[in-house]
């Protein structure tokens, strides 16, 4: 197999923000994970100091908050100032303390040294209250709520500049879910009211692959958003934790760009492409297990639906799968870059997410090390490339039925302020090695960082690092050089860089 690049022939310039995460109020993603009273790891703020310096080592641009469902029954007012109010969170079924609010927040983010990315409750929320939640966090002096922050100790403002009205609004299990009539014109009402408190706002709304949906959305608020929120899970695994084994999440990743697609074409037949961009602001391979919640007959004892839950914590489940489907949406972001601006893993803080804490510790996950070789290692320029002769390799989907796929995935960068050029590239197969002949006009040395673990089941637990990044030189660039890719491996070669 032989890659093609040519530097002329450009996609575009990579917004960093496809890196992005999330973090939610559920589980141990806020509480006991990232923010953690008492803890020896903890800070004055009461933020683990080892999440904080995976988060910066893998410099996250955005992160967004505070859900996802839990926010469709929050009420932000409740959670600044002194008088904090506990809520009963009607989404997961759990009373929040409130402790960690808006200002909280914005402290974290500063910390990490990334962009807030607050969700707007559009469940039980209204209009108003959205935009009551922008003039605390970003107006000088003016109104109630801008002197409620300084009061609170926030002279200057925290300058939130991505907002969300909603989360996933358009399905059954949302608190206050809502007709595409219905949303289309809250969503209208909600921007323009937050366009009139702060019109450098960016704003996005909640949407999905569904014609009607967008439509009605588009057409009634179009002109005041800046994004189009868009949310998936492959390994749809809400209600029954049955994972998808190593063959088929490989079949999954032929579907790494059909929503985008979609979304990309709908923006296109209204003349929104130049305008509007996606923001793919929650994904993962796999959705959160939280059984008996988002149904219909829910739960009665804790053991039914709030135990379960632990079982995201299982480190051993978070495998090369998971890091090798990553890397796939990870290029398919960069391969569409002209049309996504923004992306959020979800989350960032355990349950799914890629950095797992303990009480003495964290665990790094295979998923974190593939952001880790993206966000270190990767241009920002990406380029159109061609590989000639990829093979094919069959697989068996969840389903039992038999697909084939590309054993290769790709997506080729360049930089805009070096020399140089850096490639991505995952090799599928769970057991062969594979060469990869380059074709290109470059020079200077090669490297190659990459994770593969010994296993398609290799994964990183509590004293067990049985996936981390490796590197090695591989010499002077040569035109028509092949560089050897093992089996079920995600890596990043540079060249001249």
């Amino acid at each position: 197999m032989k890659l093609h690049i040519n530097r002329k022939h450009e996609i575009g310039k990579r917004n960093p923000m496809i890196y992005g995460h999330f973090i939610e109020h559920f589980h141990r993603q806020i509480y006991g994970g990232i923010y953690d009273p008492g803890n020896p790891l903890s800070d004055e703020t009461d933020l683990r100091m080892d999440v904080l310096e995976a988060m910066q080592r893998i410099k996250v641009p955005v992160l967004r908050w505070p859900g996802g469902c839990f926010v469709s029954s929050y009420h932000w007012k409740d959670a600044v100032g002194k008088n904090r109010k506990p809520l009963f969170d009607k989404a997961w079924r759990v009373e929040d303390p409130n402790t960690f609010g808006t200002d909280e927040y914005i402290e974290m983010c500063k910390k990490i040294g990334c962009e807030p990315y607050i969700c707007t409750n559009a469940g039980t929320g209204t209009p108003e209250e959205m935009s009551d939640w922008v003039e605390y966090c970003n107006l000088e002096t003016e109104g109630q709520y801008a002197k409620q922050r300084i009061f609170n100790g926030y002279n200057a403002p925290h300058r939130v500049k991505y907002w969300s009205i909603g989360n996933e609004n358009y399905g059954f299990w949302e608190i206050g879910a809502k007709s595409s009539d219905e949303w289309g014109r809250l969503v209208r009402e909600s921007a323009k009211m937050i366009k009139h408190v702060d019109s450098e706002t960016e704003l996005t709304a909640a949407a999905l692959t569904d014609l009607e949906w967008n439509i009605n959305l588009l057409k009634n608020s179009g002109q005041f958003l800046d994004w189009i929120s868009i949310h998936e899970y492959w390994d749809g695994i809400q209600q029954n934790n049955d994972y998808a084994d190593y063959e088929a999440v490989m079949a999954y990743t032929n579907l790494t760009e059909h929503s985008i697609q979609k979304v990309r074409g709908l923006l296109m037949a209204m003349g929104l492409d130049k305008k509007i961009k996606i923001a793919f602001d929650e994904w993962n391979l796999r959705g959160w297990y939280h059984p008996n919640v988002h149904t219909i007959r829910q739960g009665i004892m804790k053991e039914e639906y709030l135990y379960p839950r632990d079982e995201n914590d299982d480190n051993t489940k978070y495998t090369m799968a998971d890091a090798v489907f990553t890397a796939c949406f990870l290029n398919a972001l960069n391969r569409n870059c002209d049309i996504v601006g923004m992306a959020n893993f979800a989350p960032i803080v355990n349950t799914r997410g890629c950095i797992y804490t303990y009480e003495n510790g964290i665990v790094l996950r295979s998923t974190y090390h593939v952001f880790d070789l993206y966000v270190n290692y990767m241009g920002d320029i990406v380029l159109n490339a061609w590989c000639e002769d990829v093979e094919k390799m069959n697989v068996y989907n969840k389903a039992g039925e038999r697909e084939e796929t590309d054993v290769l995935d790709i997506a080729a960068t360049a930089f805009s302020n070096r020399e140089g050029f850096a490639i991505a590239v995952v090799n599928k197969s769970d057991s062969e090695e594979k060469r990869l002949g380059l074709e290109l006009e470059a020079s200077g040395d090669v490297q190659f960082h990459y994770i593969s673990g010994d296993s398609t089941e290799a994964y990183n637990d509590v004293g067990h690092d049985a996936v981390t990044l490796e590197h090695t030189k591989l010499g002077p660039y040569k035109p028509g050089m092949s560089v050897a890719l093992k089996p079920h491996m995600a890596g990043v070669i540079r060249i001249g860089c």
